[in-house]
């Protein structure tokens, strides 16, 4: 009897960094999967990493900012044809206002009411319906 090959789960601790009702968005580059995607900043959790400090590590590597996880606000499992994640949103925090005017390496800070004319991935669409104020989806919705 012939299986599919299993699937390695990746964790991934995402930063939503809000500030004065914007929010720190990049785009993916050329190259990678789901290139010309919007993100948020975010990646693997290394070894034992909790995804709160994934996405804490991961905003500053990405973009230069320090920032505090508050709360986590989603953690959903997606499949994309690439791998199966399960998906850590954590809402933070900016630790050094000074920090937010300096440039954040090819992000920007978008206000709330663009974040639906963004294409974002597939799986981060609860989230940005979350941050646009249309809550998360019921069980079974996406």
């Amino acid at each position: 009897m012939s299986t599919a090959p299993s699937r390695t789960l990746k964790t991934i601790g995402i930063a939503i960094v809000e500030y004065a009702d914007q929010f720190l968005v990049g785009i993916r580059p050329p190259g990678v999967d789901l290139a010309g995607c919007s993100e948020f900043p975010g990646g693997k959790c290394l070894p034992g990493e909790s995804p709160r400090a994934c996405a804490e590590r991961e905003c500053l590597e990405e973009t230069g900012l320090t920032v505090r996880g508050i709360e986590l606000l989603l953690n959903r499992r997606f499949e994309y044809p690439h791998g199966t994640f399960d998906l850590h949103f954590w809402r933070c925090a900016p630790v050094d206002a000074s920090q937010l005017a300096e440039e954040h390496q090819g992000f920007e800070w978008v206000p709330r009411h663009e974040l639906s004319s963004r294409t974002f991935p597939e799986g981060n669409l609860p989230v940005v319906r979350l941050l646009m104020g249309g809550g998360l989806p019921t069980a079974g919705a996406a």
